[in-house]
């Protein structure tokens, strides 16, 4: 490691900015978002350098050779597009002692600029020695999207109470494990779901925080957690480091291998769900699993495919939480209506042609029978059905019974969003068939106008393309 990172406090000095054109009112931008007071030697004559008026009093555009300037005062001298002048001002500054920075000149440079990811109190610096700048910014990238937007709420927040905790916990090693348990339990988690009120309420009852921080049983929680209907790169970023933070992890079966991939690899992980036909352990055992883990201070993570909320059971182990008094949070997916419309450009709703959407579910025979289908005719209502491949032969015939045309567009959408996603194209009068085309589930229907407009042979295999045509023309 060539450069250590440090943190410059910008209000102990000025810093001096000397350069020219596009790269020096880049860094001019950086150093004044930092609140920074600069001292700009414009050495192309261009004083207009397009700062906003709040920053006019913290910017001082001066005229005169950089090379003779008063430096007194000045904490870092930063040189952009300055060319011979980067390099005489390099030598100079060295010479005062004075940290300087030549861009994209190693050598006469003693410290660089990182790729910074900005969070208010919390501030991430990424750097690579100076060997590749856009490789710095690809890793900031990927910690942008880790991070929680409200990290720097977090440590403001802590901020506020940090001197009057510290006062009445004189050990430095509980006072450490005070603060991990109101970051990493319920407290930290309102702040982060901009509940401060709550955790500021709830930090305020501690009475003892020595007994607090010395507490063998932390808080345990669950998170109800929507992997949407497969691709990895379609779960949340609230999802995402709910299953980094998680110790323990209820799956279902049908969540993809790709997504159990983003599991923290030491995390417990217990396979819940159930396939149709196949016994699983029960909606009540997989309650009860989760509040005992939650009870003994695990942060439990429920992992549904799909929004736990769309026909996820979401809603009953939200109330069983409630009930047990467990502490839990909420984090949405894609559901699979939605990702497999994305999936075949289906467009569930189009202008003129399709103003309502209904989603419903029928696993077997006997779901469809009791569905009322008479509601389900307006041909501007786009339905959407799950888990129906089995009960597909009901389904045609509830629509049919009800008045439904045999020439409505269906689309049968087998594992979306997947690799091997497979949909098949026809009309309701062929729906059993379109099931029996996409080889297994799980999948949904689409039913109405709005299927006419899908990429149908995007995904399709070329046996099947075959099949489509030979079946057209005839």
């Amino acid at each position: 490691m060539r450069f250590l990172p440090v943190f410059l406090d910008l209000k102990t000095g000025p810093v001096v900015l000397i350069g020219a054109g596009e790269l020096l009112r880049a860094k001019l931008r950086v150093l004044a978002a930092a609140g920074a007071r600069i001292r700009v030697h414009a050495i192309d004559g261009d004083r207009d350098l397009s700062f906003s008026s709040e920053d006019t009093r913290r910017i001082e555009i001066v005229s005169g050779d950089p090379l003779t300037a008063d430096l007194s005062g000045v904490i870092a001298v930063v040189c952009a597009g300055a060319g011979e002048i980067g390099v005489a001002m390099s030598v100079r500054a060295k010479a005062l002692g004075l940290p300087v920075n030549v861009m994209d000149d190693l050598e006469h440079s003693s410290f660089i600029f990182p790729a910074i990811v900005d969070r208010g109190d919390v501030v991430v610096a990424v750097g690579t020695g100076g060997t590749s700048p856009v490789v710095a910014r690809r890793v900031r990238e990927k910690i942008e999207a880790l991070l929680p937007a409200r990290i720097g709420e977090l440590a403001e927040f802590i901020g506020g109470f940090r001197k009057s905790i510290n006062e009445r916990i004189a050990e430095f090693p509980l006072r450490r494990r005070f603060w991990e348990r109101v970051i990493d339990g319920p407290i930290g988690a309102a702040v982060l779901a901009d509940r401060k009120s709550e955790a500021d309420a709830a930090l305020k009852a501690i009475a003892d925080p020595s007994a607090f921080a010395r507490a063998d049983k932390p808080e345990g929680s669950v998170a109800l957690v929507g992997a949407g209907p497969g691709d990895p790169d379609l779960l949340t970023i609230k999802a995402l480091r709910a299953l980094q933070d998680a110790d323990i992890v209820f799956h279902d079966e049908l969540v993809s291998p790709e997504i159990l991939d983003r599991i923290r690899r030491d995390t417990t992980r217990v396979a819940v769900g159930r396939r149709v036909g196949k016994p699983g352990i029960g909606q009540d055992a997989i309650n009860k699993r989760m509040i005992e883990a939650a009870q003994s201070g695990q942060r439990v993570v429920r992992l549904k495919g799909g929004d736990p909320f769309v026909f996820g059971r979401g809603g009953e182990e939200m109330e069983a939480l409630r009930a047990a008094g467990i502490a839990y949070s909420i984090i949405p997916g894609i559901t699979a209506g939605i990702g497999g419309a994305a999936d075949f450009e289906v467009p569930l709703t189009y202008r003129h042609e399709a103003t309502r959407i209904t989603f419903l579910t029928a696993h077997k025979a006997r779901d469809a029978e009791v569905v009322d289908w008479s509601t389900l005719t307006d041909t501007k209502m786009t339905v959407v059905v799950y888990m129906g491949t089995t009960a597909a032969p009901a389904i045609r015939a509830g629509l049919f019974a009800a008045g439904r045309s045999p020439e409505t567009p269906v689309g049968v959408f087998a594992r979306v969003t997947r690799p091997d996603a497979q949909g098949a194209i026809g009309t309701l009068r062929d729906l059993p068939e379109l099931v029996r085309r996409t080889n297994g589930g799980p999948a949904i229907l689409i039913i109405g106008e709005v299927v006419r407009h899908a990429g149908s042979l995007r995904r399709q295999t070329p046996n099947q393309i075959i099949s489509d045509l030979l079946d057209a023309a005839e």
